[in-house]
């Protein structure tokens, strides 16, 4: 199928099936006129690719992450593949604690803030207060 089909199927743009490809994450063999023809497979493999974009992994990791579905009887590629999912789990759980910290310090700001708006009002507690 060529390249327009395929967008079609997974409603990717064309502009992302390029960059798939750019990135290593998507093959496809060319027409003598140099079209782009995909596989029927392709469809899935798009599929997987949008999936793992959409937990948050970048294109790198998922090029370190495809050989396994390509090779999965390797032990060597099951086990680079876990090393890179795990150093992707470990930079998400750092990427939780920074918004956490982050987090509470806007609540420490925000209850300063509402001890202030008191102040200035003239008033009791404000209305809302931050957990």
């Amino acid at each position: 199928m060529r390249i327009g089909e395929l967008s079609q199927r997974t409603g990717v743009s064309p502009r992302s099936l390029r960059y798939y490809e750019e990135q290593g994450l998507l093959k496809s063999s060319r027409s003598a006129a140099g079209q782009r023809h995909y596989p029927d497979a392709a469809v899935q493999r798009v599929s997987l690719i949008r999936q793992l974009f959409d937990a948050g992994m970048s294109s790198r990791v998922i090029a370190t992450v495809l050989p396994c579905v390509d090779a999965p009887s390797d032990l060597d590629v099951a086990e680079e593949t876990f090393v890179a999912m795990m150093r992707e789990r470990d930079r998400i759980d750092a990427e939780i604690a920074h918004l956490a910290e982050t987090r509470d310090a806007l609540d420490v700001l925000l209850r300063a803030n509402s001890r202030h708006r008191v102040a200035l009002s003239g008033a009791g507690e404000p209305a809302a207060q931050p957990a």
